[in-house]
């Protein structure tokens, strides 16, 4: 056959191979977004929705919401959850449906239909230019063949003939080159079409965001309001404000809970704040505080645990009762020498503390002083228990050596919460109500000294203290060792030096009456000495002043306290 004769101009070839691109393109795109699709392709809505993800996942959360109920507060996140992922379905349904009609489809033409018509029109003019060569040739074979001069039309039957069909030939060509040559040109012109179905894809999902992201921001409040409305907290780590914004409380619940508790059970308890309870014991009444219910007949045989739990509340607050803003000055008020200096600048940086730290701080030093009252039984003057619950009231924000912390740093802690003990009325004047709400019982009291033995006396012989320590059960005892090991060496010097009272041991081998014990720990001259005129009165604290009788015959003993649902709030 002969050589084939190009018919097609330059701009319609540079338009055939950029044909060839677009179509890998268009199809490599198409398959791609097609496997974005969640739904079936190709059905209704209604079978859509039943093979989505989305959809089967709203069903499994109304179905747990429906086994839990709506008086839990899962239950109630589950149901509000489902019902936002059911219509974040629809939503996707539609926009899945919407696309494959304005993107998929069109591409899927474009690639697939548009693009190899014109592929197959080009294929069937390149025949046709073929035939038309061909016959040419023939035609031309036939002239030379006739002997008749070049410029002298051949003639008779078959030269007729051949002639004849050149021409058809030719105008076959023509007519498959003008319509080739046409879509070639549509397809260019319709390129802004095909850049459309694009910008259609972005537009389409922006808003089915913007309507995703609305119905998610409509039920986010219906969320909140519901867990903000839900009572039972954890406190344990939580910042103290917090707590009593959400709890509606002054005092924060752990310590209100502990205080009542201690003030029934745990006054006359030897060792109070430094025999370690029982872990298991303490873990569970740590998750009862934090679900705000505990069984007060349970812990009432176990003052120690309640006490541990106090002392792993103060110490879980992010930030110290006594705030990390004031530590500096807490530090330089108990620096001072001359007694009743130091006294009025601990006196001003009590006055300095926000208003729910200072009810707390108050709370809990009124009831620290109640329990020293009793230390010829418990064994805990204000300088022990200042030892082995100061660092747990304050202590500084940046990290520190270890060794400095416990050998000056909480030094000087005790001799700011010592003096705050000593003299509770003077820096909190007037009486105070610790139970608060009124929802805890009072259980009878009982000496649990015969269930927890304390460390023997050094003034036992060595058969009484043989026989002692038979008798002894086993016990874990927080002595605070590194703190005693330095108050026994060099530490007491240093101690004496910076005017802080070491630890009290003088209950193993007591002597002297209470009242003498009692004047020591006095300062001299005025006792207290008057509060300064240039600093602000005491705030009013919103705590009722009311005594508590620790000596009144107890009520009734209830199982269980906490927030009872509606009547705490009120």
């Amino acid at each position: 056959r002969a050589e084939k004769t190009e018919v097609l101009s330059e701009d319609l070839l540079q338009v055939e191979k950029r044909l060839e691109l677009v179509k890998q393109v268009s199809h490599s795109t198409h398959k791609k977004l097609t496997a974005c699709l969640q739904g079936q392709q190709g059905v209704d809505a209604d079978k859509r929705s039943k093979k989505l993800p989305l959809t089967t996942l709203a069903q499994c959360l109304m179905e747990g919401s429906a086994v839990l109920g709506d008086d839990s507060l899962l239950g109630k996140m589950l149901r509000l959850c489902g019902e936002a992922e059911d219509k974040l379905a629809q939503e996707l349904i539609h926009f899945e449906l919407q696309v494959e009609r304005d993107v998929i489809e069109p591409l899927f033409v474009l690639a697939e239909v548009e693009i190899p018509n014109i592929q197959k029109q080009r294929k069937h003019l390149a025949k046709l230019v073929l035939d038309m060569d061909s016959s040419r040739t023939r035609w031309q074979q036939s002239v030379k063949s006739s002997g008749l001069a070049s410029n002298l039309q051949p003639s008779g039957a078959k030269a007729d003939a051949l002639r004849e069909e050149m021409e058809e030939a030719a105008n076959r060509v023509e007519i498959c080159r003008d319509q080739l040559s046409a879509d070639m040109y549509n397809f260019v012109a319709k390129e802004v079409d095909y850049a459309n179905y694009f910008q259609t894809l972005i537009e389409v999902q922006a808003e089915y965001h913007r309507k995703s992201l609305a119905l998610l921001q409509n039920v986010l409040p219906q969320i909140k309001a519901q867990q903000e409305a839900w009572m039972e907290k954890p406190s344990f780590g939580k910042p103290l404000e917090e707590h009593l914004a959400v709890s509606g409380r002054e005092i924060a619940f752990p310590v209100e809970a502990c205080v009542t508790m201690l003030l029934e059970c745990g006054l006359q308890e030897e060792g109070l704040f430094r025999v370690a309870p029982s872990a298991s014991k303490l873990k569970k009444l740590k998750a009862a505080l934090d679900c705000c219910v505990v069984d007060v007949q349970e812990y009432s045989a176990d003052p120690h645990a309640i006490a541990g739990a106090l002392k792993s509340y103060l110490r879980e607050l992010p930030e110290p009762l006594m705030t990390f803003e004031l530590y500096e000055e807490w530090i330089q008020a108990s620096n001072i020498p001359e007694q009743e200096k130091r006294l009025q600048a601990l006196w001003g940086a009590c006055e300095k503390l926000p208003k729910a730290n200072y009810n707390n701080i108050r709370y809990l030093i009124k009831f620290l002083a109640k329990l020293t009252e009793y230390q010829d039984t418990n064994k805990m003057t204000p300088s022990n228990v200042a030892i082995v619950l100061g660092p747990n009231l304050l202590w500084p924000q940046a990290d520190r050596n270890t060794t400095e912390m416990m050998t000056t740093v909480s030094l000087q802690i005790v001799g700011i919460i010592e003096p705050l003990i000593q003299h509770a009325d003077w820096f909190f004047p007037g009486d105070i109500e610790f139970n608060v709400t009124g929802n805890y019982g009072s259980p009878m009291h009982v000496n649990h000294n015969a269930n927890y033995s304390s460390m023997p006396s050094p003034d036992m012989d060595h058969a009484d203290r043989r026989q002692h320590d038979q008798a002894r059960r086993p016990l874990s005892v927080a002595t605070d060792n590194m703190m005693l090991e330095f108050y026994k060496k060099d530490g007491l010097r240093k101690i004496q030096s910076m005017g802080v009272r070491v630890m009290d041991t003088s209950w193993v081998a007591r002597r002297g009456t209470t009242a003498v014990r009692k004047a020591s720990s006095t300062p001299p001259a005025a006792q207290p000495p008057a509060p300064p005129t240039d600093l602000p009165a005491t705030p009013h604290s919103p705590i009722p002043e009311h005594s508590l009788d620790i000596s009144a015959s107890p009520s009734p003993l209830p199982t269980s306290f906490g927030f009872p649902p509606g009547a705490e709030r009120s």
